[in-house]
């Protein structure tokens, strides 16, 4: 049987290692921090993800899957090599930072010396893995037994386990049958459970990811743009939602407006793919993403004017409680939180903020310990004076409205996911206002 390597054990490479294994193969992680590396080794995943956990602890007790820094090791071992490292935003623009990427071929490509696979799954600007695939054919001492192939990832975070071993599809991009013969081997397992495998060529395979990022962000823009309008003359998005979601053209998955995306991926993702087209000379072909961008920010900035609203136009000694601090729920991930950059920027308005998250709070007092942080839900909104939902955990759809109304200054609530129940919670004495909605 092959033995498979995941380069970065990252969200995506720690999950694709775990994954594998359960798939039956003998998997060895690699990355070079050290301390992540002994935990995943130790069995321990070092953020949040559901199932992730168990299923990782018992593979590595069972000797399936291991972690180690040593790159040579890595090269002697694997058969095929997952590339899973992070392609953020670069600091000073828009484009993806692909150093990480980059490094990895370089660090591993000139200990190659037997035949092997090397498949991307990192997110990448498309003309990457041409670029990675000539670098390859360069370093490799195994020379043209070596081939590239690419495999994007579509991992929903709180969902990654359910989506890596029961995709809705597979992409593979390949120059060589016998690359396409090694990956459909590897997933020969999903293949034999119907999942839908697309077979294409590497700018197509990378273009898949990115536009798939780009058609929901666009999505999640458009009804929230509708909840501006909503806004205006006195509708109810939520109920416009609805309608529209019945029509099986426009569906209801990702047509809920609030607050907006976040995350590690959506935001940087349709950034890079603007800042790629512009390289490429087609800008105006995603020139709207540039308006699904701004329409999403928009959303944080509307939240802060409601909350500011509720507290007579002046946030200087008011109490603000926010429940949230995750990007989405059933994650502890605060890359680009819509929840904690509304909060920061009241807390530089005047106001005294608590926040409460089930899970993301290590995470968020390391970024902003500007911010306070309790250790309940009851306890961040404790003499509040407005109270913003705006992490849709079900913790916080679970909540007694009446019973928290024992303990704020003010039962006013901002829901910024549009999740909880208005008439629940106007019953029990409070303002609740909805994005979008009367």
């Amino acid at each position: 049987m092959l033995r498979l390597t995941v380069i970065g054990t990252g969200y995506l490479g720690a999950t694709h290692a775990a994954c594998m294994a359960e798939l039956g193969y003998e998997v060895l992680g690699y990355d070079v921090d050290e301390v992540k590396i002994s935990a995943l080794q130790s069995g321990k995943v070092p953020f949040y993800e559901p199932e992730l956990p168990e299923l990782l602890a018992r593979h590595v007790a069972g000797g399936r899957v291991a972690f180690t820094t040593d790159i040579d090791e890595v090269a002697n071992f694997g058969d095929v090599h997952f590339l899973c490292v992070g392609t953020p935003q670069q600091p000073n623009g828009y484009a993806a930072d692909l150093r990480y990427v980059h490094a990895a071929i370089e660090t591993l490509a000139p200990r190659l010396r037997r035949p092997c696979l090397v498949v991307g799954k990192s997110t990448v600007p498309v003309g990457t893995a041409t670029t990675l695939a000539t670098r390859i054919a360069e370093l490799a001492p195994a020379g043209a037994d070596v081939e590239l192939a690419w495999n994007p990832e579509f991992l929903r975070e709180g969902f990654a386990v359910r989506d890596t071993l029961r995709p809705d599809r597979l992409v593979i991009g390949v120059q060589t049958s016998r690359a396409e013969r090694v990956l459909r081997e590897i997933y020969a397992p999903l293949l034999d459970a119907g999942v839908p495998l697309v077979v294409t060529d590497f700018p197509t395979a990378e273009l898949v990811k990115t536009a798939a990022n780009a058609f929901l962000a666009t999505k999640i823009s458009f009804i929230n743009a509708m909840a501006e309008i909503c806004e205006v003359v006195g509708a109810d998005v939520v109920q416009l939602s609805e309608a529209l979601g019945y029509d099986p053209r426009i569906g209801k998955r990702f047509l809920q407006a609030g607050l907006g995306f976040g995350g590690g991926c959506l935001p940087k993702d349709i950034r890079a793919f603007r800042a790629r087209a512009e390289e490429l000379g087609a800008a105006e072909a995603v020139a709207f993403l540039a308006e699904v961008d701004a329409i999403n920010m928009r959303r944080r900035a509307r939240v802060v004017e409601l909350a500011r609203r509720e507290c007579g136009e002046d946030f200087t000694g008011r109490r603000v409680a926010v429940l949230g601090a995750a990007f989405k729920p059933n994650s502890d991930d605060i890359r680009d939180s819509p929840a904690l950059d509304v909060a920061e920027t009241i807390r530089r308005a005047g106001a005294h903020v608590s926040i409460y998250d089930p899970e993301a709070m290590p995470n968020a007092a390391a970024r902003y310990p500007q911010l306070d942080y309790a250790k309940t839900a009851f306890a961040a909104c404790e003499n509040a004076d407005v109270v913003l939902h705006l992490t849709e955990w079900q913790e916080f759809r679970e909540i007694d409205p009446a019973a928290l109304g024992e303990i704020v200054a003010q039962r006013r609530i901002i829901d910024g996911r549009n999740v909880l129940d208005p008439n629940l919670w106007r019953a029990a004495g409070w303002m609740y206002r909805g994005l979008g909605r009367p």
